[in-house]
């Protein structure tokens, strides 16, 4: 669709957001890339953030509006409750603007409008329009001067009040004369008169803000210009200096200001400081204040009106004021001019030394900062940067290291470097400035720091993506020789077979020849290859027989190794090679090999497990209860439960439920609501985490340490009430457990989805609920168990239990997902839980999912997905490793999970993941066998499902289902129809659920179990896509590995650039999507009565239930909570292992209490655009 740009025609400024998370809808940075392509100025805020997060920026950045896309869960109540903020301070104008894709359904869509949302753009509408088409809308609608638009604020309101200042900076910075009125609470100089209606305004205007007319009473306030080369951390080290000053002195208030380049062809702008910054947020909002400016002008690391905008901050009477430019050149010294004290960050990529002669700052700067000095060469540069300093400054009688040169590593949380440049900035304000401030949170001597101590990846270890792609290729290149071997020896022998035959005069003669011949071939193979060849026949024997016995981890599983038709034909459940060839043979063997042989190409097993499908009883709605009642209904008449998982955004960023619109909406919704352990103890009840037939499945990620935590410990109390019920003792328990709660035990209340129900769920055993509000650690203390009887029950619980959680921070960070934490010390907490797995012999329970599905949920290709996800697991195998441990200590709790697709390359996705995995464990790492095997879970892809026509959907699924389960997945998830619009309700998860019995009951095709094996074009589409996935590590390695391209954001620009193509093409309808913007209704016709979707949403008495139930749990622990937080937060800061004090802190402690104060001693995830 070819829509012309609008061309706005005064600077038109936006706040864009997304109220969850950023891998689940893409949609927001493609929008605000358009936005700054039409000339819109834009702040992007990114993923999961607050309606009072996006209403203050909007504030202070005097934006015209705001662009917010809301996956489901809570809509109505944020965009309602962003509505009602900005008119209760004074914001109205502001306009709200707002997608979902098919979530925010039709009648809600009218209803937020009717509210006062300024448009909710429906899927109908970006079809019709076009992405352009939207964006156009928005800008001309937004296209007016803002200062024409008054804050609606009381007569009284202080300088220092947001609007005011924010006001205040949009004059001195307007471009051009506009009418405006002037902002209430702004004080005028006496005599100073109100400007008449159509007087112009604007810099040149008479009632114009400047710092000179502005009555200054803090002239003498410092401020700290922060200025530095593009990329080099600029906006992160700032934000970590605010954070210091902020927590180091509580009555500190200050204002940053930071530029951003204005693009010169199209007048738009990316102001994307303000996304990095996390210390503005929080409990520290109403003492710092943040601006962002667009140069608008070309070849400029300032604004004119920034002098200006410095004397409104000052005439504000902050007590400090930062200056962030734009990204400077070597020449570029303007900050120098502007502020009191300058600060120039730079890397270790400078080039030769000889450049820095030509840097103006390190002559000017009063410090600077070496930032990302965990990079290989900063300690040289370091040094020479010192070097230059002293010569630039004629210092020789001083030593080069009392230069004010300071290495720092800000992206690291509570990294000593920037301790020490805040410590030294702080003394020189306080002797230049009369700042009056002492330290009182950083008053020891802090030394260097120490690159290798925060290395997560060892230096000597970087190339370890170069290693892995070689290693594949040079297996290539042996199989390759070793099949040439074979065939020439097969050849050979050939021969002499026809010699006997034909017995020619000199038969003798040549017999001998080809006996040399053949041995000379024979001898150049492989020990393994001719143990192939020599047993191939033996081996195809055995699969000939009726039945086949095999043996995984000790134990031996005979199975039949035919099906028989309804027609009576005999279907062998593995079909091998017909070729006599041994070079085929051979190739076969070493590239395919049948299902449980390396390298493990079509399967890791050489049999699916008798009795157990791969598929997964999908659940995840309201309370623990309603969740509970939902994978009780979806297993009930299932040989095995295979539970997997879906919580709320509330539970996925580690929260609390709570009271506030936008937090309470989500409670519930698109999930269930998990805050505590006894939420988790519901949510399993009924089923036995230990029997050998049950798994879970945790899709959680962020907080995946928190749940992993709880759902052990709920594991393990089930454990206690069943041991104590088969010894005879419960009923003693109970009576001890009702005298220590009294009326405040809690009580399983059953939900459906129309609302409290009186019984139980039918297949409900009432087991798991005994040791609600309590745990079996108590009733030792209170005397009902032994310590020894409780110590063997948790280690047999941790040895059995069965399943996996989504813990990948590395794809969370790529796809910009539910990241809660720093990378850093997300990163140790997963090391931590793999130590703790180790000890404790964890072996049925994978500690990470390492998965590809939100990769390819934020647009990226199935080549990308595998490449990012494959390369993101061989990063935990080199931190795990450089942590000391073994190599087939851990492998074995790592498993994949990876998004299916419509396009042809995933037909083979699991063929090559488990190919390169085998390969790179067995060659590289010397990995066991057990090591080498890739357990990979995939789910149909949620991208594929559309609003539009959504029975469709079906379809979809089934096609992707059937890849899936001919490329011998492990389990399968196949989305629901109506998860385009809605949480899935009990009809349209039963449809899911029947497309894979269908294909695993009734298809007859799937009686054999390696149905790929043997295409031509299934083997061709195998190597392309190894291939690729190969160059995509070198690509990765090129850029210092999967963490040195997260550096740079190569990984999320890919997804983005590749969703973008998608996207494009599906509006052009060069990529067909039938139903969409193929083979469509005509407008006219109506949609069947059978499309209409029930929307599954949390009721109020629900999430009312889980505030109650939240609130009382905090209560009864109250007295023990203190104690776990402060020694939980003591062991991360000690450098111990988290996750065992973990353990006992999801007793006493609420989810949203351990996040806050992992917050404090790990640092929060900072954003990137």
């Amino acid at each position: 669709m070819d829509v012309d740009r609008y061309q706005p025609t005064h600077p038109v400024r936006f706040v864009t957001a997304t109220s969850l998370f950023d891998g689940h809808d893409a949609a927001i940075n493609i929008m605000r890339r358009i936005l700054q392509q039409t000339g819109a100025e834009v702040i992007h805020l990114g993923h999961n953030r607050s309606v009072k997060e996006i209403v203050d920026t909007a504030i202070q950045e005097d934006a015209q509006g705001i662009a917010v896309s809301s996956y489901q869960g809570g809509h109505m109540e944020y965009f309602k409750y962003m509505h009602d903020l900005l008119e209760e301070r004074g914001a109205g104008h502001v306009r709200v603007y707002g997608g979902g894709g098919g979530v925010i359904v039709a009648e809600e869509k009218e209803e937020l409008e009717d509210y006062g949302i300024a448009h909710i753009y429906s899927p109908d509408e970006g079809m019709d329009m076009g992405l352009q088409g939207m964006i156009n809308d928005m800008v001309e609608a937004c296209d007016f001067p803002v200062v024409d638009a008054e804050f609606h604020v009381p007569d009284d309101v202080p300088m220092r009040d947001p609007r005011t200042v924010a006001r205040n900076l949009t004059r001195v910075e307007a471009p051009e004369p506009e009418k405006a009125a002037v902002v209430v609470g702004a004080r005028q100089e006496e005599g100073e008169a109100q400007s008449v209606e159509g007087a112009p305004r604007g810099d040149g205007s008479p009632d114009s803000r400047d710092a000179g007319t502005l009555n200054v009473e803090r002239s003498n306030v410092p401020t700290l210009g922060i200025t530095g080369t593009g990329g080099a951390g600029k906006s992160t080290l700032t934000d970590e200096l605010v954070r210091r000053f902020l927590n180091d002195h509580e009555d500190l208030e200050l204002a940053v200001l930071s530029v951003d380049p204005t693009r010169r062809r199209t007048g738009g702008a990316l102001l994307g400081d303000r996304i990095r910054m996390n210390a503005i947020y929080g409990p520290n909002t109403d003492r710092v204040y943040m601006r962002s400016f667009a140069t608008r002008e070309a070849n400029r690391t300032t604004t004119e009106a920034l002098k200006e905008a410095i004397g409104v901050c000052q005439a504000a009477g902050y007590d400090l004021i930062l200056v962030e430019t734009a990204g400077i050149g070597q020449s570029d010294t303007e900050i120098v001019d502007l502020t009191d004290l300058t600060l120039y960050v730079m890397t270790h990529d400078f080039g030769a030394p000889t450049q820095l002669e030509k840097i103006g700052m390190l002559d000017l700067a009063d410090f600077v900062a070496i930032n990302k000095y965990e990079k290989r060469g900063s300690e040289d540069a370091l040094r020479d940067v010192r070097k230059q300093v002293q010569r630039n400054r004629m210092r020789f009688d001083e030593d080069p290291e009392a230069m004010p040169v300071y290495p720092t590593m800000a992206s690291h949380y509570g990294d000593p470097g920037v301790t020490r440049l805040y410590k030294a900035l702080l003394d020189r304000l306080n002797a230049d400035f009369e700042f009056g401030r002492e330290s009182q949170t950083y008053d020891e001597e802090i030394p260097e720091p120490d690159p290798s101590e925060v290395a997560i990846i060892p230096p000597d270890r970087q190339r370890y993506l170069g290693e892995i792609k070689e290693t594949c290729e040079e297996y290539r290149d042996w199989v390759e020789q070793q099949v040439e071997y074979a065939r020439k020896w097969g050849e050979a022998k050939g021969a002499r077979a026809q010699v006997e035959d034909w017995a020619p005069e000199d038969q003798e003669q040549i017999a001998g020849r080809l006996d040399e011949m053949e041995a000379h071939w024979w001898d150049k193979l492989d020990k393994r290859c001719k143990d192939i060849l020599e047993n191939w026949d033996d081996l195809a024997e055995e699969y000939r027989q009726e039945e086949f016995t095999y043996t995984v981890r000790g134990r031996d599983f005979t199975v039949p190794l035919y099906r028989e038709s309804l027609s009576g034909t005999k279907i062998p459940r593995v079909a091998l090679p017909k070729t006599k060839d041994p070079g085929e043979r051979l190739e076969f063997a070493l590239l395919e090999n049948l299902p449980g042989y390396f390298p493990f190409t079509a399967g890791v097993f050489p049999f699916k497990r008798e009795g157990e499908m791969p598929t997964r009883q999908f659940a995840g709605e309201g309370s623990p209860e309603r969740t509970n009642r939902r994978f009780h209904l979806v297993s009930q008449g299932d040989e095995a439960n295979r539970l997997s998982t879906a919580f709320d955004s509330v539970t996925l960023y580690g929260r609390d439920p709570a009271e506030r619109p936008d937090i309470y909406g989500k409670v519930g919704n698109a999930g269930v609501s998990i805050c505590t352990l006894d939420d988790m103890k519901k949510l399993f009840s009924g089923f036995d985490l230990c029997d050998r037939k049950t798994s879970v499945s945790m899709t959680i990620n962020g907080p995946a340490p928190m749940l992993m935590a709880m759902f052990f410990n709920a594991a393990i109390d089930q454990q206690v009430e069943k041991y104590l019920k088969e010894e005879g003792r419960w009923d003693e328990a109970e009576t001890v457990i009702d005298e220590k709660l009294g009326d405040d035990r809690p009580e399983y209340v059953p939900y459906g989805p129309d609302g409290r129900e009186d019984e139980l769920p039918e297949t409900h055993d009432g087991s798991g609920l005994g040791l609600l509000g309590t745990s079996g650690e108590e009733l030792v203390e209170w005397g009902v168990l032994a310590r020894d009887e409780y110590e063997e029950i948790k280690a047999e619980t941790l040895h059995t239990v069965r399943g996996t959680v989504q813990a990948d921070i590395l794809k969370e960070d790529q796809a910009q997902n539910t990241c809660i934490f720093s990378t850093d010390f997300a990163l140790r907490l997963m090391g931590d839980i793999q130590q703790s797995f180790i000890d404790w012999d964890v072996r049925n329970y994978y500690s990470v999912s390492i998965s590809g599905y939100h990769i390819a949920e934020a647009g990226a290709n199935p080549i990308t997905q595998l490449a990012f996800t494959l390369a993101n697991g061989f990063t935990y195998v080199e931190y795990y490793l450089s942590r000391g441990m073994d190599i087939d200590d851990f492998a074995q709790n790592l498993s994949f999970f990876f998004s299916n697709g419509m396009d042809p390359e995933y037909s083979v996705i699991g063929r090559v993941a488990r190919r390169i995995w085998a390969v790179a464990m067995k060659e590289l790492y010397g990995a066991n066998e057990r090591s080498q095997k890739l357990k990979y879970h995939i789910q149909t892809s949620g991208r594929s499902l559309h609003a539009e026509e959504i029975q469709f959907n079906d379809i979809r699924t089934t096609l992707q289902a059937l890849m899936a389960v001919y490329d011998n997945c492990n389990s399968l998830h196949t989305n629901a129809y109506d998860e385009a619009i809605t949480t899935p309700t009990e009809e349209s998860v039963r449809r899911a659920m029947a497309i894979q019995l269908i294909i695993n009951k009734e298809l007859g095709m799937t009686m054999n179990e390696n149905p790929l094996q043997g295409s031509h074009i299934i083997e061709e589409l195998t190597d392309l896509v190894e291939e690729a996935v190969l160059h995509e590590f070198e690509r990765l390695n090129n850029r210092g590995g999967v963490l040195g391209a997260m550096e740079s954001m190569y990984q999320r620009g890919k997804i983005q650039q590749e969703s973008m193509k998608y996207e494009e093409q599906k509006h052009s309808g060069e990529k067909p999507v039938v139903g969409v913007n193929t083979f469509t209704r005509d407008e006219d016709d109506d949609a069947p009565e059978d499309e209409a979707v029930d929307l599954m949403r949390s009721s109020d008495d629900e999430k009312q239930h889980q505030l109650h139930n939240l609130k009382a749990f905090q209560e009864r622990y109250a007295d023990k909570n203190d104690a776990a937080i402060a020694e939980l937060k003591e062991t991360a800061r000690d450098g111990e292992n988290t996750f065992e004090v973990l353990m006992e802190a999801v007793k006493y402690c609420s989810l949203g209490q351990i996040t806050e104060a992992l917050f404090e001693v790990g640092g929060e995830y900072r954003r990137n655009m």
